[in-house]
């Protein structure tokens, strides 16, 4: 049997998850990044995406964040996430209307501060993997 750490994602409005876990995918900044047991230490920036959890060898959950941090230690695992819905609960149409608000405010931002532009096209990008995820669910 592999090694367990404690997965715990924590969103705005309540505490999620908190569990021993195998092993969690999490959509970081550079890209997927599998975590298990031993991990060594970081903090990383999470994007739009699904946090994928293994125990007994399954995928046993699935859960779109909007963003977020993640720190990483070898014994846990805590995910501050801006937005944290299960991927089951997703609504389609509720991640499409989201894109269309978030590519006029990308438009709007155009002529904005470097920071704003980035901001919107974050908030545009992550509504985007909500709708991936939506459809995949």
């Amino acid at each position: 049997m592999a090694g367990t750490f404690q997965l715990e994602l924590v969103s705005p409005v309540k505490l999620l998850l908190s569990r021993p876990v195998e092993m969690a995918v999490l959509p970081a900044a550079e890209g997927e990044m599998g975590v298990l047991a031993g991990h060594a230490p970081m903090i990383v920036a999470l994007r739009g995406g699904v946090i994928s959890v293994t125990e007994g060898g399954q995928v046993t959950e699935r859960l779109f964040v909007a963003g977020g941090f993640a720190e990483v230690t070898p014994e846990r695992v805590t995910v501050l996430a801006d937005e944290a819905t299960p991927v089951e609960q997703l609504s389609r149409s509720a991640a499409e209307a989201r894109v269309t608000e978030a590519e006029a405010a990308l438009a709007e931002a155009q002529l904005a501060p470097p920071e704003k532009r980035e901001a919107a096209m974050a908030r545009m990008l992550s509504a985007r993997a909500m709708v991936a995820a939506a459809e995949a669910a």
